[in-house]
């Protein structure tokens, strides 16, 4: 039964953070697609736990390449890229707030860092 409820527990951290990166990139870059979200919050997870184990700057390189991923996977440059994923991250905590208090549940956002 553990691995079924950590198995439940991914889906749901990567469906909000598929979420929170759909938000910012539907009003940053105008692109209404949750499945190409969900899958980028994933890429975006993959690289973050490839990169940030480094020690020292780890997590400043894990960042760029979170935002290197938004950057591949959405139209407009890394400006755009920056503010899609600083709004994934509004948009992670908001979500998270809203439905870590309204069910009292303890989830996360997966592919979205610091949420």
């Amino acid at each position: 039964m553990p691995l079924i409820g950590s198995l439940v527990a991914f889906v749901v951290a990567l469906l909000v953070g598929g979420l929170a990166i759909y938000v910012s990139a539907r009003f940053v870059a105008d692109v209404d697609d949750y499945s190409h979200a969900v899958v980028t919050a994933l890429l975006g997870a993959l690289g973050w736990a490839l990169t940030s184990w480094i020690p020292l700057v780890g997590p400043l390189i894990a960042l760029v390449v979170w935002v290197g991923v938004i950057n591949w996977r959405y139209p407009g440059g890394w400006i755009k890229a920056l503010i899609i994923g600083a709004g994934a991250w509004v948009s992670a905590l908001v979500i998270l707030f809203v439905v870590n208090t309204v069910f009292g549940l303890g989830i996360g956002a997966f592919g979205v860092p610091g949420a």
